[in-house]
């Protein structure tokens, strides 16, 4: 067997790996959901304890037989795919205390300038984005959105 096609397996176990974990961690966020106020016989977790357990199945037949993948990302791709992650980890802890539009501006602008926009067009991108949610969500079907404590 071939270096290269060893590493596109170990690469397409590890993603299978991944996804196994992220089943099990869904999985069991979902059977942890409260649902006293439910009539429905099946309740709210079933839905997601079913995507659970068919995205668990999935990631067992990838492990089991993961086929050709990409090799690991390097150098500037490989700082790309570890920046996305950590400007969503931001995006999340601004969210609380500078509210949803703050946060999903800060996903957004960080995300473009991950993936090569110019910087003054992932800022337009950006507000631009922040405002079209905030519309859908807050006046359009009236879902209270967090200004931020920031903004309070």
């Amino acid at each position: 067997m071939s270096d290269h096609s060893r590493t596109s397996l170990l690469t397409g176990r590890i993603g299978a790996i991944c996804v196994l974990a992220f089943a099990v961690a869904y999985g069991i966020g979902a059977s942890r959901i409260d649902y006293s106020f439910s009539s429905d016989p099946l309740g709210p977790r079933a839905v997601p304890l079913m995507l659970a357990a068919v995205l668990g199945v999935l990631a067992l037949f990838y492990l089991r037989s993961p086929g050709s993948s990409e090799g690991f990302p390097t150098g500037t791709l490989l700082l790309r795919v570890l920046a996305v992650p950590v400007v969503l980890v931001a995006s999340v802890a601004v969210f609380e205390p500078a509210g949803f539009a703050a946060s999903i501006f800060l996903l957004t602008l960080g995300t473009g300038l991950i993936f090569g926009a110019p910087p003054l067009k992932a800022l337009i991108g950006a507000a631009g984005h922040a405002a079209l949610w905030w519309v859908v969500f807050d006046w359009l079907l009236e879902v209270y959105l967090p200004v931020g404590a920031l903004f309070s």
